[in-house]
């Protein structure tokens, strides 16, 4: 799950840097969150490639070499996020690949996938009530902590 991950780092991250700094640092800790988040996904790319190339649509090619790639630039992208002469680029390319990835999101509800049983008995089109949102609330996610973070306050 990764918006449990996302939020439990966050928590614990802005709670070790208000001792260590003596003020909450937001941003920092979202974009801490976001990289243990996307390194987590990253990887799940590696160990669900089965269940993820099953989120493609049939005319997509190289599903397993897609999945293995999109793995890897989750990966890079937790990286560069820390990085703060990469931060806002890694962020805008974050949201586009955020949005790129909806229509899979999308279709593998339509489908039924589960991911990681790489079967077709998933929860389906009311998962999208939820994953939608989430999805938007990423992009809101990587947008107010790498590209536009809200500046402190005392």
């Amino acid at each position: 799950m990764p918006e449990f991950i996302l939020l439990s780092v966050f928590l614990i991250s802005l709670t070790a840097l208000k001792v260590m700094y003596k003020e909450y640092k937001f941003a920092l800790s979202g974009r801490i969150a976001l990289a243990a988040m996307f390194i987590t996904t990253g990887i799940a790319h590696f160990v669900f490639v089965k269940g993820m190339s099953l989120m493609l649509p049939d005319f997509i090619p190289y599903k397993f070499t897609l999945v293995y790639f999109t793995g890897v630039i989750e990966l890079i992208a937790a990286v560069g996020i820390l990085v703060p002469k990469y931060r806002k680029t890694t962020g805008w390319l974050l949201i586009l690949f955020l949005v790129l990835i909806i229509p899979s999101n999308i279709y593998a509800t339509i489908k039924h996938v589960n991911l990681e049983d790489a079967t077709f008995d998933g929860a389906g089109p009311d998962y999208l009530w939820y994953r939608i949102p989430l999805q938007i609330f990423f992009i809101g996610w990587v947008y107010f902590s790498c590209i536009k973070p809200v500046p402190n306050r005392k």
